[in-house]
């Protein structure tokens, strides 16, 4: 027992489980842990903490802030966490056993559980759950589901007038690149088995049928040097770039995997076991997109990630660009749907892709400067928020009312718990779409704001061909509130700005999409 008080003393840092500071369910060092503290007592959180699989048993097998398997599940749920994603809680009986729980945790702990299954209805005869019958999944209206979260969520990030393609135009596509045919790109992780899954390539070659020739290499290697292993290096880009020839348009498909940007541990993880190195395209894949824009034919860049990356080369060289993230089982058909027009391009960025990786704070550095949209100093490259369309829907105008009483303000007074804003949208275009309103809010006074805005309300919109809208949006009181150094939510300020429009209010966003916003100065 006296060595792991100490261990756990000395550990007194913020790492997966929270705060280290807890033996035997009692405070050890004096400072508020994370979990049990801050997010139970004082934010009142009252569901329960499921950890990050296997994290518990890094405690001791990586961290090295315990011993034993039984410290490990000792710490963790003293500390809040009441579920294990493993196998260390099996050692919970001897943590007791030991002195290092008290039984009455635990109890609290499988209570929680438990209560959470009752207020799902997992314990009622006629649970609804088990009444949804194996031949529901993966059926029909599943696969429309799964379709129409692929074409939203994908992003189109840069478009010179190239898109949408018309098959009628074209003799010939070239597809190219290490993730145009592959399957692993579109379960991502955490993945079901679909019955059928549709690659970039497959989604192509389907909607353009035997009108347009479908040219296909995979260009390179996900991240060796070669594909095959009595070859030479870069053993397929020599017919990448006969494709590429050939072709009147490319498609390039490049980016990660899950086997790339994956987990701790990944077996195919061949990098930094989950991280990625830097923001730059990886193995041979910025030489292939150079030498395939070289060719001279327009390039419509495909990226499949799950995280930003730093493409410079492709913003300033390709035609067009568009994020997919990992789509799912119908990535290949939502695709092509949108590079040929027959939908719109919708989805919004929800992370800010970065420049350069230096750009980026050390990895060991946890404050908050130049991390996300909120804090970065530096002009994004892709802007949070920040996504194109076909179609051309704009802001007209905007009102402000009082939450409660639905009356137009100029000045909000404290105690109202939300407020409407109603915005009129005009879809100056011949093109149905969907597209997303966003309010930022910017604190104008207080020390502790975030230097520069905060997303705080949105909404998605259909629009069709010339058609206007008013949609109203709600934003919280605790919009304009603001952390203080003692960790407490406060309101600290009286005037704040509201900017209201399609994208983030930076001047990046502004130039990318050609839109400005609508301001409201509001007081609280």
């Amino acid at each position: 027992m006296p060595a792991f008080e100490a261990a756990v003393k000395e550990a007194n840092v913020i790492g997966v489980m929270g705060a280290y500071n807890r033996v035997n369910g009692e405070p050890a060092c004096g400072s508020k842990t994370l979990l049990v503290d801050i997010l139970k007592k004082d934010w009142g959180f009252d569901g329960y903490i499921v950890s990050d699989c296997w994290a518990i048993r890094d405690f001791h097998t990586e961290h090295m802030v315990t011993h034993t398997a039984a410290e490990s599940a000792a710490l963790a749920i003293n500390n809040g966490c009441e579920l294990n994603c493993g196998n260390t809680y099996l050692h919970m009986l001897e943590a007791h056993q030991e002195g290092l729980v008290k039984e009455e945790i635990i109890t609290e702990a499988a209570e929680k559980l438990m209560r959470i299954r009752m207020q799902l209805g997992l314990f009622d005869k006629n649970c609804k759950y088990n009444e949804i019958p194996y031949a529901v999944n993966d059926c029909k209206v599943h696969r429309e589901v799964a379709l129409e979260a692929s074409r939203r969520s994908m992003v189109m990030l840069k478009n010179d007038g190239i898109l949408p393609l018309n098959k009628d135009k074209l003799k010939s596509i070239g597809i190219i690149g290490p993730t145009a045919n592959n399957r692993t790109v579109l379960e991502g992780n955490y993945n079901g088995t679909a019955s059928r899954y549709t690659t970039f390539v497959e989604g192509i070659q389907d909607y353009v049928g035997d009108d347009v020739r479908v040219y296909y290499s995979e260009g390179c290697h996900l991240f060796a040097n070669g594909m095959s292993n009595l070859a030479w290096e870069n053993d397929r880009e020599a017919e990448a770039l006969i494709v590429a020839e050939q072709s009147d348009v490319v498609v390039l498909c490049l980016g990660l995997d899950s086997t790339i940007e994956g987990e701790q541990g990944d077996t195919g993880n061949a990098f930094a076991g989950g991280d990625k190195l830097s923001l730059n395209l990886i193995g041979r894949q910025q030489q292939l997109l150079e030498k395939v824009v070289a060719v001279g034919k327009p390039v419509i860049l495909v990226l499949s990630t799950g995280s930003a990356m730093a493409i410079n080369y492709a913003d300033e060289h390709c035609n067009a660009i568009f994020q997919t993230w990992y789509p799912g089982a119908q990535g290949g058909k939502a695709l092509a749907q949108l590079l040929f027009g027959e939908y719109s391009p919708s989805g919004k960025l929800p992370v800010t892709f970065y420049k350069t990786t230096e750009e980026l704070p050390a990895f060991e550095d946890y404050s908050m400067k130049d991390r996300t949209y909120r804090y970065m100093p530096n002009e994004a490259l892709y802007p949070f928020g920040y996504g194109l369309s076909y179609a051309d829907i704009k802001v007209q105008s905007v009102k402000v009312l009082d939450g409660a009483k639905g009356e137009e303000i100029t000045n909000f007074s404290a105690g109202q718990t939300k407020y409407k804003v109603k915005v009129e949208l005009e879809n100056k275009s011949n093109v149905d779409s969907y597209d997303v309103v966003q309010i930022y809010i910017k604190d104008m006074e207080s020390q502790y704001a975030v230097p520069n805005f905060s997303l705080c309300s949105f909404k998605s919109v259909f629009l069709k061909a010339g058609e206007s809208k008013e949609v109203t949006l709600n934003v919280g009181e605790k919009a304009f509130t603001v952390i203080n150094e003692e960790g407490k939510r406060i309101v600290d300020s009286k005037k704040f700005k509201l900017f209201i429009g399609t994208s983030a209010p930076d001047k990046r966003s502004q130039k990318l999409t050609g839109k400005t916003h609508i301001v409201a100065e509001v007081e609280f």
